[in-house]
């Protein structure tokens, strides 16, 4: 993993993305002077993290998990347990999970080799995903986690899109874009209280659009993957 090579192989629409990203998060800090130095500090890191995870490049793996052990702690703060548990108990370990599995399946330098999906696998993932659901609203429930059923709600989509990242499928946007729009529902809730937390709000709007940019890139890597091993397989028949 290199990662100034990472940063020099950004296009210049993933350039553009990111700066804006960037530059939006910054600027409703110097708005909302009630910002969380911590909060902002993990926006930043999140929105970079999701260019990268988006190209299919490590690098947004490893800022994922340090994504993930900062925004516990801003979760911590709001009593949003059931955050704090997912992304330190789930999405951090599944980003390096994720991080090895992708560091063991290069397609090139630039990019992870896109995965297939089977049946088998969608019937595993939906029944872990409804298991992880039932124990966790259990243990959400007993620590009197606000928002209960909007923080269930983001364990499960959490849980779909990081599983999804580990078997290196396009839809892990899709499961992330939706968990974005639980986590605006979210933290709008928690800035009603506390203007403080407005720019968490804009992260995952933030985080959307790069997640829809996302799932758009990775469709087009499983396009062109496929279009070279078929062009590859033909040869050996030659």
């Amino acid at each position: 993993m290199n990662i100034a090579r990472s940063f020099r192989n950004m296009t210049r629409i993933e350039k553009v993305i990111w700066f804006t990203s960037e530059g939006l998060i910054l600027l409703s800090a110097l708005l909302f002077r009630e910002s969380d130095f911590l909060t902002v500090i993990a926006s930043l890191i999140g929105a970079t993290a999701l260019i990268f995870v988006g190209k299919g490049d490590v690098l947004g793996q490893l800022l994922t998990i340090i994504f993930a052990i900062v925004y516990a702690v801003i979760s911590y703060k709001c009593r949003y347990y059931g955050e704090m548990i997912t992304y330190m108990g789930m999405t951090a370990p599944t980003a390096l999970w994720a991080m090895i599995v992708w560091l063991k399946n290069p397609y090139s330098e630039k990019e992870v080799k896109v995965g297939h999906m089977t049946p088998t696998k969608w019937l595993l993932l939906v029944f872990g995903t409804i298991i992880a659901t039932i124990i966790m609203w259990k243990i959400l429930g007993f620590f009197h986690t606000a928002n209960l059923i909007v923080s269930t709600l983001s364990v499960s989509t959490s849980f779909l899109a990081s599983m999804l990242t580990v078997l290196r499928s396009p839809y892990y946007a899709v499961c992330y874009a939706a968990n974005d729009v639980v986590l605006i529902v979210l933290w709008v809730l928690a800035t009603l209280a506390d203007m403080g937390n407005l720019p968490m709000v804009l992260c995952f709007v933030v985080f959307l659009v790069n997640d829809i940019y996302g799932f758009a890139n990775w469709k087009r890597m499983r396009e062109r993957q496929n279009s070279h091993e078929n062009l590859d397989k033909n040869d050996e028949k030659k």
